[in-house]
């Protein structure tokens, strides 16, 4: 039981989200009205990526330093969640958007760096199929893993507040206020950040489960 425990909260804390996101009363903040309930799920998908992501980084080092293939699976696997976990991130904010901002697709600084963060890691998977030889494809995927990761982080949280950005935090926003931190709405913390921990949990369970099934079939393949 005690090695499930996590699993529990990760369903708990999902069925939460999803009934207090839609019930519980939100303020009234610029042109956002109702849709601001999608807080509760397209920005802790995001959170929930970078969780993945970081820990597909740590594993693609660790691979480097000791070339064991559970590294491998692990960086692998946790990227691949943590990509499909940023997928529908910006498909969720695609739909927010189209709501507040009348169009699914702005060019905003936000939206551009998310899209172009993706495409440099579904090339990294790409280049793993590309390769036969087992180690040669480990080594090559750890280092490129550590350089999209570190392409991540600018294209995502840091060149997006250095330029006019219809999101909350960029210079020059008169669209919509900001929300978060210190000033999300108390009410609304205690569904967001209970959010944040539900999706990690659920992407980390994700991951886990494929590193598994990846680790069998290689087992059924060298027997």
């Amino acid at each position: 039981m005690r090695q499930y425990w996590w699993k529990i909260l990760s369903i708990v804390l999902l069925l939460y989200t999803f009934i207090a996101g839609f019930l519980i009363k939100v303020p009234t903040i610029g042109n956002l009205y109702e849709t601001i309930r999608n807080l509760f799920f397209h920005v802790p998908m995001w959170f929930g990526q970078l969780v993945l992501i970081s820990v597909s980084l740590v594993y693609s080092i660790l691979y480097l330093r000791k070339p064991k293939p559970h590294y491998d699976f692990m960086a692998t696997e946790f990227a691949r969640t943590g990509s499909v976990m940023g997928v529908l991130g910006l498909l969720t904010g695609m739909i927010w958007a189209n709501y507040t901002w009348g169009a699914p697709w702005n060019n905003d600084p936000k939206q551009l760096g998310a899209a172009i963060a993706l495409l440099i890691y579904l090339a990294y998977f790409v280049l793993r199929n590309s390769m036969t030889d087992i180690d040669k494809r480990g080594r090559v995927a750890a280092v490129y893993n550590i350089f999209a990761y570190f392409i991540y982080i600018p294209m995502i949280m840091v060149l997006p507040r250095m330029v006019e950005s219809l999101h909350p935090g960029g210079q020059g926003v008169e669209g919509n206020p900001g929300f978060g931190g210190s000033s999300l709405d108390p009410t609304m913390r205690l569904v967001f950040w209970p959010a944040v921990l539900g999706w990690s949990l659920l992407g980390v369970w994700i991951s886990t489960l494929n590193v598994r099934l990846r680790t069998l079939e290689e087992k059924k393949h060298f027997s």
